[in-house]
């Protein structure tokens, strides 16, 4: 069986105070990256080798101090040879 790539986009709702807190934990998870944040918000994708996996990670994101609440907002799984592919337009 072929290695999968999953790739999740989620928003991460958190008491403003806390979010530099919460950022510097995300930052920390393999595979996780933080693309923007203000307001009480964080824009991150998780790369992860499975479903659950992301699912995992984003509970872990939801038990963290001062985070309100985690949204995923896309999903996308395919196969890891297909990251070799060119892209044609």
């Amino acid at each position: 069986m072929e290695k999968e790539i999953h790739i999740a986009g989620i928003v991460v709702y958190a008491q403003p105070a806390e979010l530099g807190s919460v950022r510097s934990c995300i930052e920390e998870v393999p595979g996780a990256d933080v693309h923007a944040g203000e307001s009480g918000k964080l824009v991150v994708t998780l790369e992860t080798e499975s479903t659950k996996r992301a699912l995992d990670i984003m509970d872990a994101i939801r038990a963290l101090p001062g985070v309100l609440d985690v949204v995923l907002v896309y999903q996308h799984a395919e196969p890891e040879s297909a990251l070799d592919q060119e892209v044609s337009q």
